[in-house]
């Protein structure tokens, strides 16, 4: 039970932790605006994919082992939504940490989050590679003990992701630092995208 526990754990911390367009939204809006005001998004995250990861342990799966179509309009959907994303975070001018109520529309909000992991193929990658690899262990409640695990670091890494964006601020903050940040992670965010989905419907062509 206790290795099942770590292997879950471990997986879920390094798919948690390792860069992807929700973690690089976070670092953006954190440095922009500062970690509380981006908690929202961070929470509509993990929740959002928290609520995939079980759709897809108890059920979701078998929907889209059927209509593969399914996966091919999230993918588009969700590449969609990341460029619109990276485009906001590309024109942020991101001169201090803000907190006007003039330049709260731009932070991502917590329906936002929920959408973005929705739509997010890496989200999908990592619920069903999760599903396949403790759907067959021999617990009960095996990949309900899963999603929990997940729910708890996903949500830690994400606000460390946060809580480094507001540390860069300190940084970044100054001159043109932030402005050019900016440039460079909705650059990031919006080639991520674009390869993503790339990969996906190239490899998709070549099976």
């Amino acid at each position: 039970m206790l290795s099942l526990v770590i292997s879950m754990f471990v997986f879920s911390l390094s798919m948690s932790i390792s860069p992807g367009p929700v973690n690089l939204t976070i670092l953006t809006s954190s440095m922009n605006y500062g970690t509380k005001s981006t908690l929202a998004f961070i929470s509509g995250a993990t929740i959002g994919f928290t609520g995939l990861l079980a759709s897809v342990c108890f059920g979701l799966y078998q929907l889209i082992v059927a209509y593969p179509v399914l996966l091919d309009l999230i993918t588009l959907f969700g590449t969609a939504l990341l460029l619109w994303i990276g485009f906001n975070i590309l024109r942020t001018k991101g001169t201090t940490i803000s907190t006007q109520n003039s330049d709260r529309i731009q932070i991502p909000t917590f329906m936002q989050g929920v959408l973005m992991q929705w739509l997010n193929p890496k989200a999908w990658i990592a619920a069903v590679a999760g599903t396949g690899l403790f759907s067959i262990a021999q617990i009960d409640h095996a990949l309900g003990i899963f999603v929990f695990i997940y729910f708890v670091v996903c949500y830690l890494s994400l606000l460390l992701w946060g809580i480094a964006g507001e540390k860069l601020a300190n940084f970044l903050n100054r001159g043109n630092r932030a402005r050019i940040f900016n440039v460079v992670m909705g650059s990031i965010l919006i080639l991520i995208s674009v390869e993503m989905c790339w990969s996906y419907f190239f490899h998709s062509a070549s099976i």
